[in-house]
């Protein structure tokens, strides 16, 4: 991403914080939403193709401010159709993001953080250690270098946010990247097709939900405290009653639905106990509960489930009249599946 040194980057205002930027040049607020319309409506990328504006006003803004971009470093295809995008940073730094096809329309995975901080035990992300946080034109260019890429005809229908990082440790920049997809005049994106990911930051989560209904994801990955402690060190700051109290707090759409992401690994958490427990402590909740069983990574010791502790823990799990899905991990032979990202090059991956 090409950006000169103190230059605003557009692309980390909100409209609100462009209108006021833009009124201390005497401009009017309309000047603004021309600008932002532009850049996401239109995709510009320079202000001298920018026709609503004046040349005078197109030069002054070229002087000190510039509307960021992304190329791709490095583009993998998997045999599923699932394309990672490798994105070198402004400092060199690296960060992925994963376009899934569905049927008939895309899914977009974005990272919000270079590494992260979190630490669980199975997350080839976690195991980088935390880098530093993304702005917010660094997560909107994922979105934005995508839909210009998108291999078939078909729409960019979801954003999740469950790439490199926790969400919520970066907050601003992700609630200000939530605002510009789903505004009427940036990328317009629903409410509800933006889905942030976290491992329990429960204040974090509470505080995120009354500002932005967004869909929600939990991980849980433990029905009990030792084994959560032990697979997801934040646990023993928020540990598991207290991420229940918060779900219970947080302002939920009707007939909307919690998320629980749960990462089957192979005699860890796959008991028929731990599913009862699972069951048990979601009681109440308005949830659906996702499986995962782990993707194998390189030098995290962990083994994915066998087929019968899926379909065990599953079958469980339904009996308490939960709705269960068994995700069906896409990208895993080009590392873009749950937990595989780690921000690198193909020619480091042995480094």
């Amino acid at each position: 991403m090409v950006l000169k040194e103190k230059q605003i980057d557009l692309k980390n205002l909100t409209l609100s914080e462009l209108e006021k930027w833009i009124g201390k040049f005497g401009e009017p607020k309309f000047r603004a939403h021309q600008i932002f319309e532009a850049i996401y409506k239109h995709n510009i990328k320079d202000f001298f193709s920018i026709t609503t504006l004046s040349k005078s006003l197109r030069s002054h803004l070229a002087e000190i401010c510039q509307i960021s971009s992304f190329q791709s470093e490095e583009t993998l295809t998997a045999s599923d159709g699932t394309i990672k995008f490798l994105f070198r940073l402004k400092d060199g730094q690296f960060i992925e993001s994963v376009l899934i096809p569905q049927s008939g329309y895309y899914t977009l995975c974005v990272s919000t953080q270079v590494g992260c901080a979190m630490g669980c035990k199975f997350c080839l992300t976690g195991k980088m250690g935390f880098k530093r946080n993304l702005e917010t034109a660094e997560i909107i260019n994922q979105v934005l270098y995508a839909k210009e890429h998108l291999p078939q005809p078909w729409p960019l229908r979801n954003i999740v946010f469950m790439g490199m990082g926790e969400p919520l440790h970066n907050f601003e920049a992700t609630l200000k990247a939530v605002n510009i997809l789903t505004h009427p005049l940036g990328l317009k994106f629903s409410h509800r097709r933006v889905t942030i990911s976290t491992i329990g930051l429960a204040p974090q989560m509470l505080k995120f939900s009354q500002k932005v209904n967004v869909s929600w994801a939990i991980s849980f990955h433990a029905a009990d405290n030792k084994t959560r402690n032990f697979l997801v060190p934040i646990n023993k700051k928020y540990p598991l009653e207290v991420l229940i109290k918060t779900m219970h707090k947080m302002p939920l759409p009707k007939r909307k639905r919690f998320t629980i992401a749960y990462v089957l690994l192979r005699g860890v958490n796959t008991s028929v106990r731990q599913a009862k427990d699972l069951a048990k402590l979601l009681k109440g909740l308005p949830v659906k509960i996702n499986l995962i069983p782990f993707n194998p990574c390189p030098d995290i010791d962990f083994s994915p489930p066998l087929t019968y502790e899926i379909l065990q823990f599953q079958e469980v799990l339904q009996k308490y009249g939960y709705t269960v899905t068994i995700r069906q991990s896409k990208g895993a032979d080009i590392g873009a599946a749950c937990g595989q990202l780690d921000g690198k090059p193909r020619e480091f991956k042995n480094d």
